[in-house]
């Protein structure tokens, strides 16, 4: 991807008559592109009706939390926002399509923003976590800040129009600039980003 910090493995997958099999996290191939292990504090699980967008969502450096997302049915595009002040790519994004086809997966530094726009009913989405949720030092950025200008998919994968749905949340989350102001925005120099891939 291209925001340090993130990166993506595509799993190779087992097929015969049984379905399909495969490694969806492997500690020590993600360990040997980021230097270091994840320590995993949490899973979750979250399943969206199309049109369903979550995020972009963050936590304080420190301790931060990284991300390992995989879609285990359905479709996402998976979007990783720069929220890093400082950073060289500061308030850039990228964006990968998640799906039960390919079964990648994404990780994400501490420090990066992350949301993601279901792309079918039913979408299922995994991640494990670096930390626990805590309430007081998670945030948000509005997922339709014009300043970032993500390019939200207005159709599905079938061709079929999206409408947009979110919580209240995420509606009423700053812009990039207001949550600069705020002083919510993690510090780049706070985080070592792992190599891009």
């Amino acid at each position: 991807m291209a925001i340090p910090g993130a990166w993506t493995f595509t799993p190779r997958q087992f097929h015969d008559e049984r379905g399909t099999f495969l490694e969806w996290f492997r500690q020590d191939l993600l360990e040997a592109e980021l230097g270091h292990p994840l320590d995993l504090r949490q899973a979750n699980c979250s399943v969206s009706a199309a049109g369903v967008v979550r995020g972009i969502h963050f936590a304080d450096v420190p301790p931060g939390q990284a991300k390992y997302v995989t879609c285990t049915a359905g479709a996402i595009l998976d979007v990783v926002v720069d929220v890093r002040r400082g950073s060289p790519t500061f308030g850039q994004w990228d964006s990968i399509l998640l799906d039960d086809v390919d079964r990648r997966a994404v990780y994400l530094a501490e420090g990066l923003g992350h949301g993601f726009m279901s792309l079918a009913d039913g979408s299922t989405v995994t991640y494990l976590c670096s930390s626990e949720y805590a309430p007081g030092r998670e945030h948000g950025v509005q997922p339709l800040d014009k300043e970032l200008a993500i390019m939200w998919p207005s159709i599905n994968l079938r061709g079929q129009w999206l409408t947009v749905q979110m919580s209240a949340k995420d509606a009423e989350a700053p812009t990039l600039a207001e949550a600069e102001r705020l002083g919510l925005l993690p510090e780049f120099q706070e985080v070592t980003p792992a190599p891009s891939r």
